[in-house]
This record gives structure tokens, sequence and C-alpha cells, in this order.
């Protein structure tokens, strides 16, 4: 679908799980979901948060694949890994940063987002954003999301790695990018152990 671009925002989750059943239906996912779903500081809220690949402009997980079985489409999309060359080795699974590719071991296979591309091809929205009530997961043209007080951030900060993607997050305004250090959310779990 030209001049289409998808938007996570975790602030407008509700915790449905709508996109996880929608997922598992999509024909190429044999039953499997792609999404990520999350509960946020479950101990202090009940906070939840969907996600898909966020198909890296440079993704490690192809690169890192020993056997080229992970390949990037014209559109940008990262495809799972096919079949007939992957050896669930997991290497994919270690290096993403997001923590999105899954090996299925039922299939032997690194399973993730591949943005619903049989559907897209075809003209149509990726399952997941077709049946989110709140909008956290959407598919839309840039126009149709600009009248959000969010802003859409496609570059993520990781310590001194900087990972631009295909997918945005909506992010408060003048956020620019996201910044993920893993340290801080282990110091923080730190002290609340130590106080």
């Amino acid at each position: 679908m030209f001049g289409y671009e998808f938007y996570v925002d975790p602030s407008r989750c509700i915790g449905c799980q709508s996109c996880v059943e929608a997922c598992e239906e999509c024909e190429t996912h044999r039953g499997v979901s792609m999404i990520n779903f999350d509960y946020l500081d479950r101990h202090e809220m009940a906070g939840t948060a969907a996600y898909v690949c966020w198909h890296c402009e440079e993704p490690t997980c192809a690169m890192v694949c020993p056997a080229d079985a992970i390949k990037v489409g014209e559109d940008g999309v990262v495809r799972s890994a096919l079949k007939p060359r992957c050896i669930a080795c997991s290497n994919c699974v270690l290096a993403c940063p997001f923590g999105i590719p899954k090996v299925i071991p039922e299939y032997e296979q690194m399973m993730k987002c591949d943005m619903c591309y049989d559907r897209t091809s075809a003209g149509k929205k990726p399952m997941c954003a077709t049946v989110c009530p709140s909008q956290a997961l959407s598919y839309v043209r840039p126009d149709e999301i600009a009248h959000r007080r969010e802003e859409p951030a496609n570059v993520f900060v990781f310590g001194n790695q900087k990972v631009k993607t295909r997918v945005n997050m909506m992010v408060p305004p003048d956020t620019g990018s996201v910044s993920i250090d893993v340290m801080d959310y282990m110091w923080e779990g730190h002290l609340a152990q130590t106080e």
C-alpha cells in the first residue's frame, strides 16, 4: 500500500490483545502471533503495550544470520527467515535490540512480524492495525496521524548505537528520538531492592 506507514502508540494500548488474536489468523503465520505484547511496570499499574517488528534500515537480525536467510524487501520490510535456509540458530534473536524475532521450535524457523506482507502487497492493511480499537497500532497515511498530540519518531538510541526504523513510535512533541538504555532500568531496580 503505497504512501502508508506503520505507527505504534503505546499510550493508546488498552490491553485487549485483539492484535495478538488477529495476527494468529494471518495465513502466513501458521497460527503463531508475531505481536510482542508486554505488561508495563506490572507492580505499579495495569499498562500494556503491543509492538510489531520495527523493520530497521540496517537490520542486525539479517546481518548476523550465518545462513543469509533473512532478507529485506524493496519496500524496506524485513521478512521472516526463509524456511529452506534458516538453521534456527537464534543469532537473530540475540542480536535484535528490540527483542522481536522468535525461533518457533516446531517449524525450526525464525518468524517475526513481516507487516502482513501477503495483505499489504494486495492493498490491505496488516491484520493487527485492522482490528486495534484504540489505534495503538495504525497503518495509515502520515497526514492521518498528524492530528495527534504525539509526534512520530523512528530513531532509537541504545547507548552509543542509533537505529533508524521503518515503523514509527508516537512520542511526546519535540522528543525526536527514543532513548533506551538498559542500565537505567537495571539501576532503578537495584535501588528499589536496596531501599
